[in-house]
């Protein structure tokens, strides 16, 4: 049986992975302009940088890092920088000529997976609401006398919960709009 403390950090996780944050729209964007694949890249970007958040908090720098007001500063400028980084190439791409062949665009499908995998680590790194997120979660999950299993079972099922969570998202924003919804010709 799970105890009370192990639901209450799994209640705040989906709360927290599943309000609307800078990850999440990202998430719902890709999939709604380039399809699932692409959807589905970011969001395991974006946990990844979940489970990165959910290491520190179990080992502590995470509560270091808010101690430290400069090293929580830093990491929001460079994840803000990056962001900035990437709305200009995103501006740039859209201005940039759409009469391009099909092979180049497919070439160029290709190459885009890292960047969108390293975007969605580095935006929920830099996402400060995931820091304090991971905080609450193992300050509600752990107790002093928790069992020496409870760790694991937090940061797996919290994982568990964020890929349905992030890619629910990627699919059920990627779907094709039914043609009930779609405006007549």
């Amino acid at each position: 049986m799970i105890d009370h403390p192990i639901m209450l950090a799994f209640g705040s996780y989906i709360l927290a992975a599943a309000s609307p944050g800078p990850s999440n729209m990202a998430i719902k964007g890709v999939a709604m302009r380039d399809g699932r694949s692409h959807a589905l890249v970011l969001a395991s970007g974006v946990m990844t940088g979940s489970l990165f958040w959910a290491f520190l908090a179990a080992t502590g720098i995470s509560a270091l890092l808010t101690a430290c007001a400069q090293a929580l500063f830093v990491i929001k400028v460079a994840g803000g920088v990056y962001l900035l980084y990437l709305a200009m190439r995103a501006g740039k791409a859209a201005m940039a000529s759409t009469h391009e062949s099909a092979g180049a665009v497919a070439g160029r499908e290709a190459r885009r997976y890292l960047p969108l995998y390293r975007q969605g680590v580095l935006m929920h790194i830099g996402n400060p609401k995931a820091v304090m997120s991971w905080i609450a979660i193992m300050s509600l999950g752990l107790r002093e006398d928790a069992p020496v299993g409870t760790l694991p079972v937090i940061i797996g099922g919290c994982a568990l919960l964020g890929i349905i969570i992030f890619g629910g998202y990627a699919i059920v924003f990627s779907a094709a709009t039914p043609s009930c919804f779609r405006r007549p010709g």
